[in-house]
């Protein structure tokens, strides 16, 4: 996992050619105005979700784990649960949404608008948690084909 300011980016674009263009769109694309919805970067490989939702209590999320995610808070604030993937128990896998779900516990990281995140496939996480109640978030999501 890492978490950082989107004025850092610069620092892991030589991680992958994949997080390169994802750390990129975050850069130029003026989140506030993209529509909700999917956003081709690089076809399959690379594309991000906008999405406006409402934060929800610890208690009502859940572990998962998937492809690499960069998760950028554009407004609002959340709290990010994050466990490596070994201290869960593994459930079932949905291969269609690439989701793994998971039990257990893990820490939690504060999301405030203008950070984002890179979440590795061992980096299970609970997203959308609220901090002290629920509130509006509008995050841009992420998925990367890692590149071997």
């Amino acid at each position: 996992m890492i978490i950082d300011r989107l004025e850092n980016a610069g620092t892991y674009t030589g991680l992958d050619s994949g997080i390169a263009s994802a750390l990129n769109f975050l850069k130029t694309t003026d989140h506030e105005k993209a529509g909700e919805g999917r956003h081709d970067i690089d076809g399959d490989a690379v594309y991000a979700l906008v999405m406006d939702y409402t934060t929800k209590p610890a208690s009502e999320g859940g572990w998962e784990a998937h492809r690499l995610d960069v998760q950028y808070v554009i407004s609002g604030v959340e709290r990010m649960g994050y466990a490596h993937l070994d201290a869960l128990a593994a459930g079932p896998y949905n291969k269609e949404e690439d989701y793994l779900f998971l039990k257990g516990s893990g820490d939690f990281v504060l999301m405030l608008a203008g950070t984002f995140i890179i979440l590795w496939p061992q980096d299970a996480h609970i997203p959308g948690t609220s901090v002290d109640q629920p509130s509006p978030v509008r995050k841009v999501v992420i998925k990367v084909q890692l590149n071997d």
